[in-house]
C-alpha cells in the first residue's frame, strides 16, 4: 500500500510524541529489523492512521502517512505540520543550557491538535496515574463505549466515546474500570456535557486565560488538569502544566539561580514565579518548552 503523503523533518519523532504524555492512542506496531525504522498506529476521533518513520544518521526523519486520501488534511492539522518547530528551537536562549539541551533531546516533539472532549476526560483520568495506566483506561473506555470502525485492511478499532455514549456508563461501571475517585469526576463532566452546562463549542472559542477560568468551574478539574486540557485539547501552547516532575525540574535547575529571591516566596507562588522569570520570553509557545524540559527527566522510554 502506498502512503497518502510523506514528509521529511528534523522536528518530528513519532516515538517522542507517543511517549510525551499528551496522547494515549498511539501504539507501536510490529518491530522493524532496522533500528532506524519504526511503525505506529494512531486513532483520533473516527480516523485511523499508520505511520512509518525512517530516520537518517543526520537526524532527518522521513515519515510516511498511510490513511485514506480524504483524511490527509485532518492528519496534517492533527500533527501541526504547518508550524515551524525549528524556529521555536532556534529561539531558545543560549544562556539557558538546560533548556538548550532539552530542546535538542526532544526536538521531535510536536504539540498535537487533539479532540477537546477526549482530552478533558483523558486528563481527568491522568491524575495520579502512570502513562501505561492512562493508556489502558482510555482504551477500555473506547472499547466498551465507543464506536467500532474498520481500517483500510479490515481491522477493527474503536473511537473514543462521545458524551452521549459515555453517559451510558454508571459510576459503578467506571469504578469497575479501576478509575477510583476519578469515576465521579468523569460521570459528572459527562452529565454536564450532555446537558450543555459544559459547552464545548463555547470553550473552543475562548482564549487561554478565559479557558482556564471556565474549566476550573467543573468538578474534578484543578489548575494542572485545566492547563493540560488547554495545551493538548485547545492548542493554547502558552499553557504550562506543573506536576511533580516539572516542580522537581524547576527546583533543581532554576531555583539555584536566584535562591534568595525564591526563598521568600510562598509555595503557591514559587513555581509560577520561576516560570515567569525563565519562560515568559517564549510567549505563545511556552508549553512546548515545558514539553522539552519534561522529556529530560527520563520520561521517554522505548
Amino acid at each position: 500500500m502506498n502512503p497518502a503523503f510523506i514528509i521529511e523533518s528534523r522536528c518530528f519523532d513519532i516515538r517522542q510524541i507517543a511517549l510525551s504524555g499528551q496522547c494515549f492512542r498511539m501504539e507501536q506496531l510490529s518491530l522493524s529489523d532496522s533500528e532506524n525504522e519504526i511503525r505506529y498506529s494512531v486513532v483520533s476521533q473516527n480516523r485511523y492512521l499508520e505511520l512509518l518513520q525512517e530516520t537518517a544518521h543526520s537526524g532527518l526523519s522521513r515519515v510516511s502517512f498511510f490513511c485514506p486520501e480524504k483524511d490527509c488534511a485532518f492528519w496534517s492539522f492533527y500533527f501541526d505540520l504547518d508550524t515551524d518547530y525549528e524556529s521555536y528551537l532556534s529561539s531558545i536562549s543560549p544562556d539557558d543550557s538546560y533548556l538548550m539541551a532539552a530542546g535538542q533531546a526532544g526536538r521531535g516533539i510536536r504539540i498535537l491538535r487533539q479532540d477537546l472532549w477526549e482530552m478533558i476526560v483523558t486528563f481527568m483520568i491522568s491524575q495520579q496515574k502512570t502513562i501505561p495506566a492512562i493508556r489502558q483506561a482510555v482504551e477500555n473506555l473506547s472499547r466498551l463505549y465507543g464506536t467500532p470502525l474498520s481500517t483500510m485492511t479490515g481491522e477493527i478499532y474503536y473511537t473514543f466515546p462521545n458524551p452521549e455514549q459515555l453517559s451510558t456508563a454508571s459510576v459503578q461501571d467506571l469504578l469497575d474500570l479501576k478509575l477510583g475517585y476519578r469515576a465521579k469526576y468523569i460521570s459528572k463532566i459527562t452529565q454536564d456535557a450532555c446537558s450543555g452546562v459544559l459547552d464545548l463549542n463555547y470553550l473552543s472559542a475562548l482564549d487561554y486565560p478565559s479557558s482556564m477560568e471556565y474549566l476550573r468551574q467543573f468538578y474534578g478539574i484543578g489548575e494542572k488538569v485545566a492547563n493540560c486540557i488547554c495545551l493538548f485539547g485547545l492548542h493554547h501552547i502558552d499553557a504550562f502544566p506543573v506536576d511533580t516532575w516539572i516542580q522537581k525540574i524547576l527546583i533543581k535547575e532554576y531555583y539555584p539561580k536566584h535562591p534568595r529571591r525564591y526563598k521568600k516566596l510562598p509555595k503557591n507562588r514559587l513555581y509560577q514565579t520561576i516560570i515567569q522569570d525563565y519562560f515568559s520570553q517564549y510567549k505563545g509557545y511556552a508549553g512546548l518548552m515545558q514539553q522539552y524540559i519534561f522529556s529530560m527527566k527520563g520520561w521517554f522510554r522505548p
